[in-house]
């Protein structure tokens, strides 16, 4: 991998990106732009999620499958797209349950650094797609690493949320041990956001009241969502 990991994670994941997994997977994105194909996001912004949110400051981890896969939508943070472009549709419906919940007013930005910035880790389970194709990066090696960035917050000392919105997400967090039966921390699960299957009981699942209620209970501070 040709991304510079920030510091404070490299304890977390050195070991990982060791591997020959790792090794295959960096090798095979040179390869894919070497063979002219599109990798969204570019370089550089692959590891902003981490960037952006250091492994001892992480209050809230909130899981998604892979990178927006349109043109200038994906900037390294999942759910969030940059300044200036459309609000993707999970992330509208992200809002409408944020309105109702906490009745924080629908932004017209999709960009969701500030929440990273307060120690919201929005980390995809696949750090890049190819240009159009949903899912094309999945199974190429970036599973060990954002499962072993998971695994690093749940071995924190204090507690945190993990917000998992669908079936992948959830399976993600079964891989991790430290949240299993007797977990310290708070894990709320619910369908995704996604149009498809937010009538199925995403909205009204209230993740984001119920995430600063347990923040603020065990002394670590709410989130200015």
């Amino acid at each position: 991998m040709s991304e510079i990991v920030p510091e404070s994670w490299r304890p977390a994941l050195e070991a990982v990106l060791q591997t020959p997994e790792a090794r295959r997977l960096g090798g095979w994105l040179k390869q894919e732009e070497a063979n002219g194909k599109a990798v969204y996001p570019p370089r550089g912004l692959r590891l902003r999620a981490l960037e952006l949110t250091p492994l001892d400051e992480v209050r809230v981890v909130i899981l998604g499958q892979d990178p927006y896969h349109g043109p200038g939508q994906a900037h390294g943070l999942s759910f969030s797209v940059p300044e200036g472009v459309q609000v993707p549709p999970s992330l509208v419906n992200i809002y409408k349950e944020l309105e109702s919940d906490l009745g924080v007013a629908r932004r017209s930005s999709g960009n969701l650094e500030h929440w990273a910035k307060q120690g919201v880790l929005l980390l995809n389970n696949s750090l890049t797609v190819e240009a159009g194709q949903a899912g094309s990066h999945a199974g190429k090696g970036w599973d060990a690493i954002t499962d072993a960035a998971v695994a690093a917050v749940a071995r924190q000392e204090a507690p945190s949320v993990f917000i998992l919105w669908g079936n992948h997400a959830r399976k993600k967090a079964a891989r991790v041990p430290e949240l299993g039966a007797g977990t310290r921390h708070l894990v709320l699960t619910s369908p995704h956001p996604s149009p498809l299957s937010a009538h199925g009981g995403f909205f009204g699942s209230k993740p984001f009241s119920q995430a600063n209620a347990f923040l603020e209970a065990q002394g670590r501070g709410a989130i200015a969502w």
